[in-house]
């Protein structure tokens, strides 16, 4: 039986530091694309500061709406809207089922919806998460209130909202339904980052998990502590050799075992399947006993340099931590995410530190110092150094912990698993029947919200489906 006057309020979020989902690639099933652009008003600032105004972008696809079905509502997080993510996500399979509509939102200062003319520390203020979330919710009430006007289309002024979404976007879903619980009536928030600290090493912790399963986490380890045995030494010829093991360029050892990091780490993400897991192949698969740790980690790096095709130019641009602090211009998402982890939460991917006694698999050089002198040279001396982590986990965690009618689902082998609500030291919310959550074996990151593949892992599978029937259940 199809369910009439729904919106399905969904999030996604995507590299190196940031929290999104790994692209899902081409979905088995084609959905016709829609990428006509729309534009919606929104001040720069919801609270007065400043009432001038800006244009949201925004694209929807009909494909399938019928009058009176529901509307699924998307954003990309720290991404550019596009087609893809419209049609290529399991909400547009939510929308086939139920006769729906799927509308893809552009978060503030991402891709082509810029509050602001720069991208400078005195723009970048109005970046707020209280802003975001007005922004998302500034658009369903527009939705509800005249329909016509948004879309274009006959939709009923009643339609339920559920707002759903994966990583830093399964954080918006998540916040959205407990903020506004008049607008939202349910949530899906897939591998959503609700646990915020200073030092995020439970990163790398929850990588080693996967690691360990495929047999070469001690491998990494030890490869890790032989790295850094160069690098905090003062042999510039064994630094140089490294240099060219790894296909990177001369930086400081810092930027140097940082950009190791990133590559090593750039399948952390990616889907695990029955045809195979992208982790052994680009990772455990070089540690085959045929070379030494060190060298089994740098041809594994440089395997991903080589078949990026990235420019020795292009990689100091990328890994060299002294340039770009006055380059203001708009389109840099790196930029603008790196204003999030510096003025909202921190979250800083870095080395334990040796009290906790935990294994590294990264170097030890990659710690706050590496992070956080960057805050006040991009954006100006106001940006308080450290960020109040805690203050922001308590305030946004807390906001979660009654809140009903979320889905959280967690992907078993997920890297952002230690901000999940179910971490490998237990329930970081409660698992409740209104607020369920969900462990997906094998899973790497927001997955079950990825389109539809034949390889798909049944536990996906069955996520989605008990995603699909809790939908269901709020909207009656």
């Amino acid at each position: 039986m199809r369910t009439l006057g729904v919106v399905v309020f969904s999030a996604f979020a995507a590299f190196a530091a940031t929290a999104k989902c790994y692209p899902s690639g081409n979905s088995d099933t084609a959905i016709p694309s829609s990428s006509t652009e729309f534009w919606f008003t929104q001040p720069v600032d919801h609270f007065g500061l400043n009432n001038n105004t800006w244009s949201q972008r925004y694209l929807f696809n009909a494909t399938f709406y019928e009058p009176g079905g529901p509307i699924i509502v998307a954003t990309p997080g720290e991404s550019a809207v596009s087609s893809s993510l419209v049609d290529l996500s399991h909400f547009n399979y939510l929308a086939q089922m139920t006769n729906g509509l799927v509308v893809l939102v552009e978060h503030r200062f991402y891709g082509k919806s810029n509050p602001m003319p720069d991208l400078s520390g005195d723009s970048l203020k109005y970046h707020t998460v209280e802003n975001t979330l007005e922004d998302f919710a500034a658009f369903i009430r527009a939705a509800k209130a005249t329909p016509s006007q948004v879309f274009s289309l006959p939709v009923s002024k009643k339609s339920k909202v559920v707002f759903g979404g994966g990583s830093y976007a399964g954080s918006i879903a998540a916040w959205m339904r407990a903020k506004y619980p008049d607008l939202v009536a349910g949530a899906w928030a897939s591998s959503a980052i609700i646990k915020y600290r200073l030092e995020n090493y439970q990163f790398d912790q929850s990588w080693s998990k996967h690691l360990e399963a495929l047999g070469c986490a001690q491998d990494v380890a030890t490869a890790v502590e032989d790295l850094d045995s160069v690098l905090l030494s003062d042999n510039s010829t064994a630094y140089s050799e490294l240099q060219s093991k790894f296909n990177l360029p001369a930086l400081s050892p810092q930027d140097f075992a940082a950009l190791a990091n990133v590559f090593i780490n750039s399948a952390a993400m990616a889907p695990t399947t029955k045809s195979g897991d992208y982790t052994q192949k680009t990772v455990c698969s070089y540690f085959d006993g045929t070379r030494s740790p060190l060298d089994s980690y740098a041809a594994a790096v440089a395997n991903v340099v080589s078949s990026g095709g990235y420019t020795q130019d292009s990689l100091v641009q990328m890994g060299d931590t002294s340039l770009g602090y006055t380059n203001y211009a708009l389109g840099q998402s790196g930029r603008v995410w790196y204003y999030q982890e510096c003025a909202w939460y921190g979250n800083w991917q870095v080395a334990p530190p040796s009290s906790t006694g935990l294994q590294r698999y990264r170097s030890q050089l990659v710690d706050l110092t590496y992070y956080q002198p960057n805050c006040n040279n991009k954006f100006g001396s106001d940006i308080q150094v450290p960020v109040d982590s805690d203050s922001f986990d308590s305030k946004w965690l807390g906001l979660l912990r009654s809140t009903t009618n979320i889905y959280y689902t967690v992907g078993a082998y997920d890297v952002w698993r230690g901000s999940n609500a179910l971490s490998w030291d237990g329930y970081v919310l409660p698992n409740t029947t209104s607020s369920p959550v969900f462990l997906i074996d094998q899973a790497t990151h927001c997955q079950d919200i990825a389109g539809h593949r034949t390889d798909d892992l049944d536990s996906v599978s069955l996520a989605r489906q008990i995603g699909n029937n809790l939908v269901q259940q709020w909207i009656k």
